[in-house]
């Protein structure tokens, strides 16, 4: 019996070396692994085998076994990387393939441009979470809980206190929370709105917010930050206006508007025949916000400003409806390569 198991590994090693391709890789395993084959026969001549002898002879033909499964499986291995994809031979006579070159968003460049210029201006980057709770999104906001403003803001509410935030403002007060003043920082960001989707307002879009708190800060340095934003953006021959606005967490607050740079300011249908456009909105942090974080209003002061970056990118980009930036039509995408 121990002479039979010699000569089938014997056999078993010559036979594999002759394998080279699946098909014969599949007949030696019928021949030498199956349950009929040259090792399952010995196998069922165990019970011929005398008793004392059993012992050491199955040992055998399980070592036996176990080495011929190694030669299958190594074979098996290298068959199949030699005819994987790797091994595909080039007929470098075809004709070569397009690469299409990848770019970046519209949005994505919007927004680096954006980064840049307040960076430039001494302006951190900050960032906060997009699950919200009320108290930083509302209430830190100077939005009480009956304030009607809340409803100026149609919120996705996940539970009674935990929202995704309506515009990146939250994430001033994280920052104040965290940090003493000089603060000095922009919070770009997605955010969320459960509005009705059309071709001027979609539920997800973009906003930048930027924030400056020290001693002495006065509404003369905010406006000569935004408007230093807007001609280094927009171009230095622009015209600017401010106009009186409301918002709960700044006071006074305004919003700026610039000359309509499509039509020159002589009026067309994107800025609505007047030819200006609002670009942002800003104001004095309002002391009851700084109540909240803990800074002295009688000490410090500070200005805070936002902007849409979606419609910023529409106005640039000459697009006419929100929605197409959020499809991923290659088609469209492939125009900012």
């Amino acid at each position: 019996m121990t002479d039979r198991i010699h000569e089938i590994e014997n056999s078993a090693r010559a036979e594999m070396e002759k394998v080279k391709d699946m098909p014969g890789l599949e007949n030696y395993r019928i021949k030498f692994l199956a349950r009929n084959g040259l090792i399952g026969e010995l196998y069922d001549q165990m019970k011929t085998v005398p008793a004392e002898q059993r012992p050491s002879i199955g040992k055998e033909i399980n070592e036996l076994r176990s080495l011929v499964q190694s030669f299958f499986n190594h074979k098996k291995s290298d068959l199949e990387h030699v005819s994987g994809p790797k091994a595909e031979q080039l007929d470098l006579t075809l004709p070569g393939r397009q690469r299409w070159i990848g770019s970046k968003h519209p949005l994505t460049h919007t927004l680096e441009e954006i980064k840049r210029i307040f960076v430039g201006m001494g302006f951190s980057i900050a960032e906060g979470p997009e699950i919200e709770d009320d108290y930083h999104n509302f209430e830190a906001l100077n939005f009480p809980p009956d304030h009607p403003a809340r409803d100026m803001q149609d919120t996705f509410f996940i539970s009674d206190k935990v929202l995704l935030r309506t515009h990146t403002s939250p994430v001033q007060i994280r920052v104040m929370e965290k940090q003493q003043p000089p603060v000095r920082a922009i919070m770009p960001g997605r955010v969320y709105r459960n509005e009705a989707i059309s071709a001027r307002s979609y539920c997800l879009f973009h906003q930048v917010e930027g924030l400056y708190v020290d001693k002495g800060v006065t509404l003369a340095e905010l406006k000569g930050t935004v408007v230093s934003f807007a001609q280094q953006f927009y171009g230095s021959n622009i015209k600017y206006r401010f106009r009186p606005s409301y918002f709960p967490f700044t006071e006074p607050s305004a919003e700026m508007d610039i000359t309509c740079f499509i039509c020159g300011g002589k009026g067309c249908k994107v800025c609505k025949q007047t030819g200006w456009l609002e670009i942002l909105g800003c104001g004095m942090v309002d002391p009851n916000v700084f109540n909240f974080v803990r800074y002295d209003p009688e000490v410090y002061t500070g200005y805070a400003f936002g902007m849409g970056i979606d419609r910023i990118a529409m106005l640039r980009y000459g697009i006419d409806d929100i929605r197409i930036l959020f499809e991923n039509d290659i088609r469209f995408l492939q125009q900012f390569r």
